[in-house]
């Protein structure tokens, strides 16, 4: 019976790479020397693509008025 390999992942030096700032709350990294703006358009066009949004908006409070309506 064969032995399993162990999977390696190998994980990049942060401290060797440029941070991006996307908003207040959203980093990404990319390798020294590379274009800023083109990863900021690249990193939205993935979430677009996605379909996700970053800031999510509330829906509205029913009230009591409201609620009484509808039945």
């Amino acid at each position: 019976m064969q032995e399993r390999k162990p999977n390696i992942f190998k994980t990049p030096d942060i401290t060797k790479m440029q941070e991006v700032v996307i908003n207040h709350r959203t980093k990404i990294y990319i390798a020294v020397g590379a274009d800023p703006e083109e990863a900021r358009s690249r990193y939205w066009a993935r979430q677009d693509a996605k379909g996700k949004t970053l800031f999510t908006t509330k829906k509205p409070a029913l009230t009591l008025d409201s609620e009484r309506s509808c039945f």
